[in-house]
C-alpha cells in the first residue's frame, strides 16, 4: 500500500509556510475611526425645531416636532399648545424613518403610483418593529454637504402640512450654515 504521509505532510507545511509568511506582511493602515465627520448638535437640532415651529404658527397649525440625528436619537422635541398627544409618537417615528432610511417619508414608491400592499407591508413593518418605520409624510432627513446628519419628523396636520413645516426648519438650519462659511 502507497503512503499518502509524506504528500500530505509536504502540503501542510506548505500551506502553514504560505499562512506565515501572510502575517509577516506589515498590515494595511485602515482608519479606525471616522474624524472630521458633520454631526448634527442640539444648538443646530433646536435650530430646525425653532424654525419649524415658526412656520407651522404662522399657517396655525398645531403640531408635534421630533429632531432626532443620523441614527435615530432624539435630540429635540416639542409639542406646540393644542397639538394632539397621540401626534407626538408619530413625529418621532417619522424623524426616526427620515434619518435611517435616508430619505423623506411618504408612500412608496415615492415619485410613482402609491402600492397599496407596499404600504400595507411597510405598516406591518412598522408595528413589528416597535414603531421605528413608517410611510406617512412628514419626515424630512437633514442633509448637510452631502451627508445625512438627522431628520425632523412632524406630526398634527395633513402630511403635506407636516412636510411643509419639516422643510422650512431643514432651510433654516441650511441658511443659518451658509451664512458662518
Amino acid at each position: 500500500m502507497p503512503s499518502f504521509r509524506a504528500p500530505l505532510l509536504i502540503g501542510i507545511t506548505l500551506v502553514g509556510s504560505i499562512c506565515h509568511a501572510a502575517d509577516e506582511r506589515q498590515p494595511v493602515a485602515l482608519p479606525l475611526v471616522t474624524k472630521d465627520r458633520v454631526q448634527l448638535n442640539l444648538a443646530g437640532a433646536e435650530l430646525v425645531l425653532s424654525a419649524a415651529k415658526q412656520k407651522a404658527a404662522a399657517m396655525g397649525w398645531k403640531m408635534n416636532l421630533a429632531v432626532v440625528d443620523d441614527g435615530g436619537h432624539l435630540l429635540a422635541f416639542a409639542r406646540m399648545d393644542g397639538a394632539r398627544p397621540a401626534s407626538a409618537t408619530t413625529a418621532m417615528t417619522k424623524a426616526v424613518s427620515a434619518a435611517t432610511f435616508r430619505q423623506e417619508t411618504g408612500p412608496l414608491p415615492p415619485n410613482g403610483e402609491p402600492d397599496l400592499l407596499l404600504n400595507l407591508s411597510l405598516q406591518h413593518a412598522s408595528a413589528t418593529s416597535g414603531g421605528k418605520i413608517t410611510s406617512l409624510k412628514g419626515g424630512v432627513p437633514i442633509v448637510i454637504d452631502g451627508q445625512v446628519v438627522g431628520a425632523i419628523g412632524i406630526g398634527g396636520g395633513t402630511g403635506e402640512q407636516d412636510a411643509e413645516a419639516a422643510k422650512a426648519g431643514v432651510q433654516a438650519l441650511i441658511a443659518e450654515l451658509a451664512k458662518a462659511k
